[in-house]
């Protein structure tokens, strides 16, 4: 592994921004109450967060090589540091729209920036999937400890209280230490260049990428996936107060089951796959994910508000169905690991901008289905809904794996090694 600093940041800033972007199911929760907003109102803040990654994606690929990855994480990080501070200092339903804009927009250049580092610091396709396996893994950690970070400065016994607000100092704090780190630290970005002046860049070589069906089966993938994950992450919390009569902080603290399954799915996923084929793993973690569905779903029914007060009160459903992050885990990380490795390095850029718009629309589009479905229909079937995008994915891998068997990735006629074989 080249450059230890670097590489310590690129997990710091994935770590930083998992408890960002995914306070947002917790900040759903908070604002319902302090601020007095409906629930399709509050799923807004979805909508900003992943619009604005969406947006800024679109352009990302283009500037951000000659920008530089290094630079383009230290302005997101900058920015972070501020929309943090804002929180507490000027609360409210607005601040926290924008805060969730900064964070999309930061977001989006990380997240390019990161993508196409990782083919800067690994030499193989091996390489390449287990040190993107590990961010993944390390982002669900970060996800995790969001939860408890939050909730400790939840008041239960008073659903008004600004308490939580000051949460975002510690945030902004981690910005800025981890700014110094990365500020110290090189990366050389030679190889991100074209090789040729002709090569096509940002959009043009997003819309080249598009005509390959390859590259348009995955992002199908790419977005269902985003969908599930995200919709279900988002509403969770709700989810626990709201249908299993959870208190306030323990809403929030049980959905740290499904972070922490979520990561041991991904950083267990490179042992696995020594032994089952890509294709076969991740059919039998849909399949599962189905199944634990229709299972326990049926157990979070006509349960009484006031009858949890811990723990060991909360009803079986509340750490069952947070078990479904474990085989949702390696989709996302996997698919994405497969379509880069089989892409010059150069193209990794222009292939990373694809990824983050589809998987923005994809985390939006999952979070105001379920927000209209949790609003009209109810929690339970929201989530049963979900059955939908699972079959759909089944499909979409099976052509997945027909396209890479056939070797039609890029037009420089790499092939992805191996890809026969998952």
């Amino acid at each position: 592994m080249k450059n230890w600093r670097i590489t310590l940041s690129l997990f710091l800033i994935y770590f930083l921004f998992a408890i960002l972007l995914n306070s947002v199911g917790t900040v759903i929760l908070q604002v319902i109450h302090q601020y007095d907003v409906s629930k399709p109102a509050a799923s807004i803040l979805e909508a900003f967060k992943d619009l604005s990654i969406a947006g800024v994606s679109f352009v990302a690929a283009s500037f951000l090589p000659r920008v530089g990855y290094r630079h383009s994480m230290l302005i997101a990080l900058a920015l972070m540091a501020f929309a943090s501070a804002a929180m507490p200092l000027l609360p409210g339903f607005f601040t926290t729209k924008m805060f969730f804009m900064c964070a999309g927009m930061s977001f989006a250049l990380v997240k390019v920036s990161v993508y196409s580092a990782i083919g800067l610091l690994t030499e193989d396709e091996k390489g390449h999937a287990q040190l993107m396996n590990l961010l993944e893994g390390t982002f669900m950690v970060g996800v995790l400890s969001g939860y408890w970070l939050f909730s400790a400065f939840i008041d239960s016994n008073d659903p008004h209280s600004p308490s939580w607000l000051h949460v975002y100092w510690v945030l902004c704090g981690l910005c800025v230490v981890i700014f110094l780190l990365l500020a110290g630290a090189e990366l050389d970005e030679s190889q991100a260049q074209a090789p040729e002046s002709g090569e096509a860049q940002g959009f043009v070589a997003m819309l080249r990428l598009l005509a390959k069906p390859v590259v348009y089966i995955f992002l199908v993938s790419a977005f269902l996936s985003v969908l599930i994950e995200q919709g279900v992450t988002s509403w969770l919390p709700t989810f626990n107060n709201e249908i299993l009569k959870l208190p306030l902080a323990m809403s929030v603290q049980v959905t740290s089951i499904l972070a922490a399954s979520t990561a041991i799915g991904r950083l267990s996923f490179g042992v696995l796959v020594r032994k089952i084929s890509w294709y076969a793993l991740l059919n039998i973690c849909v399949i599962a994910m189905g199944v634990l569905v229709v299972l326990t779903l049926p157990l979070a029914s006509g349960l009484a508000a006031g009858q949890v007060a811990d723990w060991a009160h909360a009803p079986v459903a509340a750490f069952i169905f947070p078990l479904i992050g474990l085989f949702m885990a390696p989709i996302y990380p996997v698919i994405n690991s497969l379509i880069l490795s089989a892409l010059p390095k150069h193209r990794h850029a222009a292939m990373t901008g694809l990824i983050v718009i589809f998987s923005a629309l994809g985390g939006t589009s999952g979070s105001l289905v379920t927000a209209a479905a949790f609003a009209r229909l109810g929690g339970e079937v929201a989530f049963y809904l979900t059955l939908l995008p699972m079959a759909i994915i089944l499909a979409a891998l099976f052509m997945f794996r027909r396209e890479l068997n056939r070797g039609h990735v890029a037009q420089s006629g790499q092939v992805l090694q191996g890809g026969a074989a998952h």
